[in-house]
């Protein structure tokens, strides 16, 4: 699992590449997620683009996280997950808990208005 995190206007936004699972960067995503809202960020991006498979401590990871989120005051959304892992939140009826986008330049207009 890569993370990085890049910053635009006031959203911040979180590229994943790989795997979301058990023994595969336990705990990094609710970790990443609680640095950008100690640092004031209250619009965060999951770009779920290049994320190829989610297990479910990772679903358990994005549910915390988008809980955390809202604790904060803050929003959580997701952006173009693949179809694997759109399919598993679908199977899981997580996926209407979470705002979705198919663009990051249609996600950060919704963040503006």
């Amino acid at each position: 699992m890569n993370i990085s995190v890049r910053k635009t206007k006031d959203v911040a936004i979180v590229d994943f590449a790989g795997r979301l699972a058990v023994g595969v960067g336990d705990a990094v995503l609710p970790a990443v997620v609680n640095e950008l809202l100690d640092s004031g960020f209250k619009k965060i991006l999951l770009n779920l683009s290049e994320m190829d498979y989610i297990d479910s401590n990772g679903l358990g990871e994005l549910v915390q996280s988008l809980k955390t989120s809202r604790r904060y005051g803050a929003s959580l959304r997701l952006l173009k997950p693949q179809d694997r892992v759109a399919k598993t939140l679908r199977l899981t009826n997580l996926l209407p808990m979470f705002t979705v986008y198919d663009t990051e330049s249609e996600a950060m207009h919704a963040f503006e208005s």
